[in-house]
């Protein structure tokens, strides 16, 4: 009977001191933001339900998650004060998770409306919270989900303030003109002298995206429209895509998302869930390929012939999708057909894409990064001469570096730069100062990170 009592008090006692251990190593995981990828909070967010997960961080966890938003709130203040002055506020050293190189992050201010983790990614306000930009010469241009404009000097990423200037434009003069309502900006592109913009409103006909051009002007930038789509949808979602990209013969590329219109992405007679090409002179445009969920990362190869895209997946594969452009064939890359992710409510896909006759994605992740903008980095501009892509993620916060073979068909090796407490919107490479350009979306704020 003493032997039995014994055993039981150790038992509860060894209990306690795991349960303890646990508390504080989910505690240290939580405190100070924690990196939505690690292993055990994936593996957690799969056995416990979500209502539980929740009300355990909102209460047990509370401490941690306090602390984070007074310094989010403080961070808030600071921002607002400063004004169009783009002060740095923050200067550290981020160290990749897998070959340990090092790099140098400088955070400047921006003037945007931040996002409001608070209402949810797919809240309608969220859509006006996504940010852009684009480096011309000797400058770098800004334009936010609502439509502001600014710009600033490239070289005052050397100093302490940016001294960003606004621009007008007349983005809500567009809107009041044809009686529509902002969703949000979805991309910036520039090229010969002009600025590209997508637009995605609603109107008396439903949701729709469309491509506008302005000359530019550092006094005022004057809109017009230079692509209708024609494209319509009933309810607001975030799948409208949107991104735009430079390509050859005088044509630019322009992708949409599926804009949850069933089998839309699988019909070559809607321009949902597709990239396409506009000749600049004529507007007329061309079918690259089709099968996409939401496109959010775009780039043209030009000595290859090759456009690799971005792409959310539903719960889990996020895509990233090479085309090398063959005559007389469109690639298929399957959405909404096959995926290797499934829906939240369980709804799964058809995993292969390959025996079903569509594309197979060049990589995918599950669970998803919340995949957004990429820049291929030639081997010509890379540090030690090899071929890159550097993927940025919204949900995962992170950049992913991924070395590839001279003929980019291969993966040799892959990394990741995290930084926590973020989303990463858009990102360009600066080939003067061989520094890449990150658009934050929390602070916002704008980040230069060199190698």
């Amino acid at each position: 009977m003493l032997f039995n009592f014994k055993s039981k008090k150790l038992f509860f006692i060894i209990l306690f001191l795991l349960g303890i251990l646990i508390f504080l190593g989910l505690w240290n995981i939580v405190s100070g933001g924690y990196d939505k990828q690690n292993k055990i909070i994936l593996f957690l967010k799969e056995i416990i339900p979500t209502k539980i997960s929740r009300k355990v961080r909102d209460t047990v966890f509370i401490i941690p998650d306090l602390k984070e938003r007074n310094k989010f709130l403080s961070l808030q203040v600071e921002k607002y004060e400063q004004g169009l002055d783009g002060k740095l506020f923050n200067e550290k050293v981020f160290i990749s998770q897998k070959n340990k190189k090092e790099y140098l992050l400088k955070e400047f201010f921006l003037p945007f409306p931040r996002l409001d983790t608070g209402l949810g990614w797919a809240a309608t306000e969220n859509s006006k919270r996504a940010h852009y930009l684009e480096i011309l010469e000797d400058k770098v241009f800004l334009i936010s989900g609502l439509g502001e404009t600014i710009y600033f000097n490239k070289e005052n990423i050397k100093k302490k303030k940016l001294n960003q200037k606004k621009i007008k434009n007349n983005i809500n003069a567009i809107l009041e003109e044809n009686k529509a309502e902002l969703i949000g900006i979805r991309d910036l592109y520039y090229e010969d002298n002009f600025f590209y913009i997508t637009m995605q409103h609603k109107d008396k006909d439903g949701f729709t995206v469309n491509v506008y051009r302005a000359k530019v002007d550092y006094s005022e930038l004057k809109f017009e429209l230079f692509f209708k789509t024609g494209e319509y949808w009933p309810n607001y979602n975030v799948f409208s895509g949107g991104r735009l990209e430079k390509f050859k013969d005088n044509k630019i590329l322009f992708s949409t998302g599926y804009s949850y219109v069933k089998l839309a992405a699988q019909d070559k007679n809607s321009l949902l869930g597709k990239i396409i090409s506009i000749e600049k002179s004529t507007k007329k445009y061309e079918l690259l390929s089709m099968g996409h969920r939401n496109p959010q990362g775009l780039f043209y190869v030009e000595n290859l012939n090759l456009i690799i895209n971005t792409e959310h997946g539903p719960k889990g594969g996020d895509e990233i999708n090479l085309n090398f452009i063959k005559r007389n064939e469109i690639p298929n890359y399957g959405w909404d057909i096959s995926s290797y992710g499934v829906e939240y409510d369980g709804t799964k896909y058809k995993d292969s894409h390959s025996a079903h006759g569509f594309v197979e994605p060049f990589k995918y992740y599950t669970p998803s990064i919340g995949i957004s903008e990429l820049v291929y980095l030639p081997k010509g501009k890379s540090p030690d001469g090899k071929e890159y892509l550097f993927v940025s993620s919204l949900r995962a916060g992170s950049i992913y570096v991924i070395k590839l073979n001279d003929e980019l068909d291969k993966i040799l090796d892959e990394d990741r730069i995290y930084f926590p407490q973020q989303r990463i919107r858009d990102i360009e490479y600066d080939d003067e100062n061989n520094v890449f350009l990150i658009l934050f979306e929390y602070t916002p704020s704008i980040g230069v990170l060199s190698f």
